[in-house]
């Protein structure tokens, strides 16, 4: 295993090292030298879908039409909230 990919026999035989070692920066899985996957740390997983999701929801809010607003309490109501 070198610092940036690991074999699917290698992981097999120590996922806690791969685990590991993915905590910072994706490790590719490789078999038979072809990419298969990639192995990241939980941390890192989170940021990057925390991230994923904050461009989702500016892209929302720079497509939003605001003009056509309603109010808050007509929406509250129909929420039943």
């Amino acid at each position: 295993m070198d610092n940036l990919s690991i074999s699917i026999s290698q992981l097999k035989t120590h996922p806690a090292k791969a685990i590991s070692a993915a905590e910072d920066y994706p490790l590719v899985v490789k078999s038979r030298n072809q990419v298969k996957a990639y192995l990241m740390g939980k941390e890192l997983f989170e940021k990057i879908f925390s991230l994923i999701e904050d461009f989702i929801d500016k892209k929302a809010v720079r497509k939003a039409d605001f003009r056509r607003g309603r109010d808050f309490e007509e929406v509250a109501k129909e929420l039943n909230i």
